[in-house]
């Protein structure tokens, strides 16, 4: 069956929808802190108070296709069935209907939606253990519906069950798999089903009976139970077209049609050539994605929007090795807002020549700087193999691993984000001291807070009332900053005297004198309203989810302060504060200057 994604969107969807779902449509892909994941990475993932037991506004029933975006295994991405941005399409029974109808509905759209053979359809259900027993109910079931019993197979836990790990008192359940032949041959390995190596059957979805509540010591029934349907949309895409890439379909024909037109060389016909063409692809979809999000993100050096700046400059990168022109990036980004999303995703048209416009930026900024990032990663190496000729001599052995402080200056001089120059690196038969990064890192971050002889905790060089007003004044600086740059920026680092403060932050560009104004009208009406400033001592992930403002959170002990200043401000600080806004008089920035490469700082006063 031959199926187009905006086909097989629709009729998921439809079908649905005509047993009483609501679409609820897809929610940001951007993490809202309430999970503790920085980008929603399953179908699931929003529904999770709903499936907990909170009402949805929307009813019992509901549906949807939801974007996720995982970068875990973003190493294996140009291989052809791995990528960063990817499509779940669920529906979900909030106390509804149970296993007789999910089975059903499963089993009905595989043979009468998509045409699947029934003789061929495999299932897997749980086999039972010590705690719960075997989930009989719904292999009966699914015999009844005409799959073949010798086609039913149980597996243990690890194979068919779900459920929160850690926790105690949340719904958990068997799961029953679908499975399904990619070649009807088996390969001639004795029992060629679903446990054969061969790969020739593949995972086409899955649905999780929620009938079991965790407790402290085993599980019992739930009397309202739920359904979770979880079914890949680019697995099924390339499944149902009875292709083996996942590269192939029409979300990416597009797209690799024009990479073919602007290099003069066919997809699949040199393997690097192809491995470079897909995380392209890949890459610039998700750059989209993020940017494009309803809580879109853009670049940075932290959180999230490192992870961004990670996926782009490796797409840059591979640009390059592929010898693109790396501004035709733009070009791929707006074929899938203009032809494969702008359905699905109408904000994408929306926001079109905003996206652009932020990854040409990044473009740009990369690009200048990779040129001679590239000669400085050359020449590392270079120098290694030297040291290795001299101390072949001498009988010493050198391995080939880049330093910590070689790797950090990649990363602070030209950008390279530390899992590309292992990406690199390993290509070249190296690898990369991670620990001696880190410690650079480190090294770096202390000086640039400002934290030398003689100085105390949060920039401050001594705790006199002076200090702790000028202390104060960098939350609103900090906050100011956040409303006239964007929520990206952040403190990178500080350091306080008794005449004046000093803030350093992400920028692209020397601030105008109207942005400067902005920010110094900002924290001086902050200053007016007599806000009061107020602390609570807290675990730190609890601090994490209310969002207050912080950096490097594992380095931080168990329980922090968190600071409010009015609603203008909240962030973890170890530093001393007034207690009221009104004691700190004028604000006045003295100075704006650059710190080093996208980093400004900014020097004020309280007058």
């Amino acid at each position: 069956m031959k199926i187009t994604s905006k086909e097989l969107r629709n009729k998921w969807l439809n079908f649905y929808e005509q047993r009483g779902h609501v679409n609820i449509g897809a929610v940001s892909l951007i993490g809202d802190g309430t999970t503790g994941v920085m980008f929603n990475v399953a179908g699931m993932q929003p529904l999770m108070p709903y499936l907990l037991g909170k009402k949805h506004p929307m009813g019992t029933r509901l549906c949807n296709v939801q974007g996720c975006v995982r970068t875990v295994d973003i190493d294996s991405v140009g291989d052809a069935s791995h990528f960063t941005f990817f499509e779940m399409m669920g529906n979900w029974s909030l106390g509804d209907y149970f296993k007789k109808e999910k089975t059903a509905w499963t089993f009905e759209l595989l043979t009468k939606e998509f045409g699947l053979d029934k003789n061929k359809i495999c299932a897997t259900v749980f086999e039972g253990n010590d705690s719960v027993p075997r989930d009989n109910e719904t292999a009966e079931l699914l015999e009844k519906l005409g799959v073949k019993k010798e086609n039913i197979f149980f597996k243990p836990k690890e194979d068919n069950w779900w459920e929160l790990e850690g926790t105690v008192g949340t719904p958990c359940g068997p799961d029953n798999e679908w499975f399904y032949p990619l070649v009807d041959t088996p390969c001639g390995r004795p029992n060629c089903d679903i446990d054969c190596k061969c790969g020739r059957y593949v995972e086409i979805g899955n649905d999780v009976y929620m009938q079991y509540k965790k407790t402290a010591t085993g599980y019992e029934p739930l009397s309202n139970k739920n359904v979770d349907t979880g079914f890949g949309f680019e697995r099924m895409l390339m499944f149902l077209n009875g292709i083996k890439d996942g590269y192939k379909t029409d979300l990416f024909a597009g797209v690799l049609s024009y990479l073919e037109k602007e290099l003069g060389i066919k997809y699949g016909e040199n393997e690097e050539t192809t491995k470079s063409m897909r995380i392209i692809a890949d890459h610039m979809r998700t750059t989209v994605m993020l940017i494009g999000d309803v809580n879109g993100i853009v670049p940075s050096n932290v959180g999230a929007g490192y992870i961004l700046r990670r996926i782009m400059r490796r797409a840059v990168r591979h640009a390059k090795k592929i010898n693109l022109d790396v501004n035709k990036l733009c070009e791929v980004a707006k074929i899938y807002m203009t032809q494969v999303y702008n359905e699905a995703y109408p904000l994408l048209v929306e926001k079109q020549d905003y996206i652009l416009a932020e990854i040409q930026k990044e473009i740009d900024k990369f690009n200048r700087a990779l040129e001679q990032g590239l000669k400085e990663f050359d020449k590392v190496l270079f120098g290694i193999e030297k040291h290795k000729e001299f101390a072949a001599k001498s009988g010493e052995k050198v391995e080939n691993i880049i330093s910590g402080k070689a790797s950090f200056r990649l990363y602070d001089t030209f950008g390279f984000p530390i899992e590309l120059t292992k990406e690199m690196a390993a290509e070249r038969g190296y690898s990369v001291d991670e620990d001696g990064f880190k410690a650079a890192f480190e090294e770096h971050q202390e000086k640039s807070k400002g934290v030398g002889k003689g100085e105390f905790k949060s920039g401050l060089q001594d705790t006199t009332y002076e200090t702790t007003r000028l202390h104060t004044a960098t939350h609103m600086l900090n906050a100011a900053l956040k409303k006239v740059l964007g929520p990206e920026s952040h403190q990178m680092g500080s350091n306080i005297t008794p005449e004046r403060l000093r803030f350093d932050f992400p920028c692209d560009h020397k601030m105008t004198d109207e942005e400067l104004a902005q920010v110094e009208e900002l924290v001086n009406e902050w200053i007016k309203q007599k806000l009061p400033v107020s602390s609570r001592e807290m675990n730190k992930m609890d601090a994490v989810k209310i969002g207050a403002e912080h950096q490097f959170i594992e380095r931080y002990p168990d329980i922090v302060s968190v600071y409010d200043i009015g609603d203008v401000s909240r962030e973890i600080c170890t530093g001393p504060h007034v207690k009221n806004t009104s004691e700190l008089g004028t604000f006045k920035i003295v100075k704006e200057e650059s710190c080093s490469a996208g980093v400004r700082r900014i020097k004020a006063v309280l007058q």
